[in-house]
């Protein structure tokens, strides 16, 4: 469960949050944070997918479009899994995937 949740100024954000409180989704010690240049930071951390989206030229249906994106935004992470240790290490590799697809470990 989150214990903060950070978003843009839209006016949609918090009505959408305390519905999602009221449901019982989220906790009630859950809080909402936000910052008014969010976007900027969020538009840059997925410029990779938006890339990818464009050069495919869009989706067909909307479950077509989240697993395709789920595959690239995977294929990123194993990108960056360097850091974990060499970008060879299979166990870092598996360890992205299963967080990724929530798959057993």
């Amino acid at each position: 469960m989150p214990r903060v949740i950070t978003v843009d100024k839209h006016a949609a954000y918090p009505l959408a949050f305390e519905a999602l409180q009221h449901d019982g989704t989220l906790p009630e010690t859950c809080l909402l944070r936000q910052c008014t240049y969010l976007n900027n930071t969020v538009e840059q951390d997925h410029r990779f997918v938006k890339h990818r989206v464009n050069a495919g030229l869009g989706f067909g249906a909307f479950h077509t479009a989240q697993r395709t994106i789920q595959g690239y935004e995977a294929m990123h992470r194993l990108a960056k899994v360097s850091w974990r240790g060499s970008p060879r290490d299979v166990l870092a590799q598996n360890h992205v995937i299963n967080q990724l697809f929530g798959l057993a470990a």
